[in-house]
């Protein structure tokens, strides 16, 4: 191989290798940002009113992090009460194995969604 050659190939590698960093940077902090909006987890998800979550294996452990305010506010799953819960806190819902359409009563946010996998 000519000696040309070669050096325009160790110059090419050697740029690559340079903005490998940048490169994987920008995508970490791009799926970062992903997650914020569309959370998801393997096996536990938090999750904002308006959010739309995920969990990858049933069941999903799933946290709620409550609006700010004063008092408590009840919270439904799929239009079943799950309990009563502080303002202003992430609180536990517990373990599912269906999706889960999430509200907040009283609350005046819009509902949280997290869908976990369709166990056969």
């Amino acid at each position: 191989m000519p000696e040309q050659h070669r050096r325009r190939s160790a110059s090419a590698v050697l740029r690559a290798a340079c903005l490998l960093p940048a490169l994987l940077a920008a995508i970490v902090i791009g799926g970062c940002a992903g997650i914020e909006r569309y959370p998801s987890g393997a096996i536990t998800v938090t999750v904002k009113p308006g959010q739309t979550g995920q969990c990858a294996i049933a069941p999903c452990r799933i946290l709620l992090e409550m609006p700010p305010g004063d008092g408590e506010y009840r919270v439904t799953g799929n239009q079943i009460t799950l309990g009563t819960y502080p303002a202003g806190k992430t609180v536990d819902l517990g373990n599912y194995y269906e999706p889960q359409a999430i509200e907040i009563v009283g609350a005046g946010v819009p509902r949280a969604f997290v869908y976990l996998p369709i166990m056969p």
